[in-house]
């Protein structure tokens, strides 16, 4: 006589699937298990499938190559952060805002510090991931510059302006993200971020004063008794400036 375990109770079945992590994020669990064991180079799609479970099929519904599963999150941050830009107002100051969108980004990495310290690392070895992510990082500079550009089209150079201050943004950003990311995830990244963007905004922020920009002209008023000399009308004007 055979014994069998009892058959699994539907509630039983929910809280396994529960407990199951989407296909999605398997496949970049397996993929960086991989990579970390054997290197990038030497892991196959193959390989990342086998370890998941899963088919090729499932692989390349979710990632385009083996590149994308370095960078699983990137798509839906630009998407965020595109959003993000599209829902402010006229009344919104344009350099803030884009430090704002910015600011997505630097969540979107510490959500998972141990994660991203590993593909900082993977990155760093890989010269093909490392184009990659620079590829990546255009894209996010761009998204910031159409916002901008959009802002100031009734300036003079206001496309200029737009690209340079996008391009800052993005730099102050990874400058403090790298930062952050060589001390493992140790620290708080968010102040670090702020106090690079504040660079940004001092620097190009409403109150900066930007190259081209008519500055406010100074009107001075002197009163003067009809039919005084010209050379009493002149010292009174340098007494009123100031100036010996």
């Amino acid at each position: 006589m055979s014994s069998s375990s009892p058959a699994p109770r539907r509630g039983e079945k929910a809280q396994a699937a529960a407990a199951k992590p989407p296909m999605r994020d398997a496949l970049v669990a397996a993929a960086f298990r991989l990579f970390l064991e054997r290197g990038y180079e030497q892991t196959t799609v193959d390989d990342i499938v086998a370890l998941a479970g899963v088919g090729r099929r499932s692989f390349f519904r979710y990632f385009p190559s083996k590149e994308d599963v370095v960078f699983p999150d990137h798509e839906r941050c630009l998407a965020d952060m595109t959003a993000f830009l599209a829902a402010g107002n006229v009344a919104d100051e344009p350099v803030a805002r884009v430090c704002d969108a910015a600011r997505l980004v630097l969540r979107m990495y510490a959500e998972n510090p141990t994660f991203s310290v590993q593909r900082y690392r993977l990155t760093k070895k890989v010269p093909g991931l490392r184009a990659y992510e620079l590829s990546v990082v255009w894209r996010y500079e761009r998204a910031l510059a159409e916002y901008l550009r959009a802002r100031f089209a009734g300036r003079r150079d206001g496309t200029l302006e737009a690209d340079v201050i996008a391009a800052a943004v993005v730099a102050a950003h990874n400058n403090a993200l790298r930062s952050w990311l060589r001390s493992d995830g140790q620290g708080d990244a968010s102040a670090t971020v702020d106090h690079a963007l504040g660079y940004v905004r001092s620097a190009f922020g409403a109150a900066a004063a930007r190259p081209g920009a008519e500055q406010p002209e100074d009107v001075v008023v002197v009163v003067s008794r009809r039919g005084a000399p010209l050379w009493r009308v002149v010292q009174e004007i340098e007494s009123t400036l100031g100036r010996d």
